[in-house]
């Protein structure tokens, strides 16, 4: 007989009032946008760049728009174009899950460009306290998606695996997203912590930046070995994932940035 972990019984709303809800993905995002931002507004008052807590504090907003639209508008392309041609409407229905980290990043670093050309800034000394900031919204948002019982692991025999509710198969599967947590998340975050305050990569701009598009494509690579493919693309060339080829441009300009920080500093 194979023994599993039970999966948690977290209800997904955490509130509900009448014909509104508030679920934990949701409030993943708030706390994780929340906390990024009083983070990385600590580390501009540090005043080793030209970005000022006051010029952080006006880019949330703009923050805000190029995560959730780009994240949505990159699930829609990489990952379902397909159904969302057939159902429009879709598109809207953002409480049915259907984010894209790769999709966020883009909408993000756009934001970026456009505010730092706004306000006359280089695009560097606004990224990389950004850059910073993220693995704590990405540890909020992967544990949001183990409460969903969402983007579950591989089928395992392993002492920990779970069976998660939504998986029709009910086989125990590695609880991927407990993974990615603690790799996009934890172990990222103290990566750049201490390449923050021990090294004081900041007054090196885009040093940071490349550590963590560099870090987190090591990371995501790694934990789509253990997460199970979206069924509707299931594995790519040579049994890649969409979220590993999605992954590979951002080591490549992680490289390029760290260089290049070296190589100006």
């Amino acid at each position: 007989m194979l023994y599993v972990l039970p999966f948690p019984a977290i209800d997904p709303v955490l509130v509900e009032i009448g014909p509104f809800a508030i679920r934990w993905y949701a409030l993943a995002y708030v706390v994780g946008i929340l906390i990024g931002w009083r983070y990385a507004r600590g580390l501009a008052a540090r005043g080793e760049s030209p970005l000022t807590p006051v010029l952080l504090d006006d880019f949330v907003t703009w923050a805000v728009l190029g995560i959730v639209l780009g994240g949505r508008l990159g699930y829609i392309l990489f990952y379902d174009l397909e159904q969302y041609l057939a159902d429009p409407l879709q598109i809207f229905a953002v409480w049915h899950g259907g984010m894209s980290f790769h999709g966020g990043l883009a909408g993000m670093i756009l934001a970026m460009i456009l505010f730092a050309r706004r306000h006359k800034l280089r695009f560097f000394h606004l990224a990389d306290p950004v850059a910073a900031a993220t693995p704590i919204g990405l540890f909020l948002g992967r544990l949001a998606n183990f409460i969903n019982g969402e983007l579950y692991g591989r089928a395992t025999d392993v002492p920990w695996a779970m069976v998660f509710p939504r998986d029709e198969t009910k086989l125990p599967r590695h609880p991927s997203q407990l993974y990615e947590a603690g790799l996009e998340g934890i172990l990222l975050f103290i990566v750049l912590f201490i390449a923050v305050r021990r090294f004081h990569v900041l007054r090196r701009p885009g040093m940071e930046s490349g550590l963590f598009l560099l870090g987190y494509g090591i990371c995501r690579i790694i934990g789509e070995f253990f997460r199970q493919p979206d069924i509707q693309l299931g594995y790519l060339i040579g049994g890649t994932t969409m979220g590993q080829i999605l992954s590979l441009p951002m080591l490549a300009f992680g490289i390029a940035f760290i260089w290049r920080a070296r190589r100006t500093s």
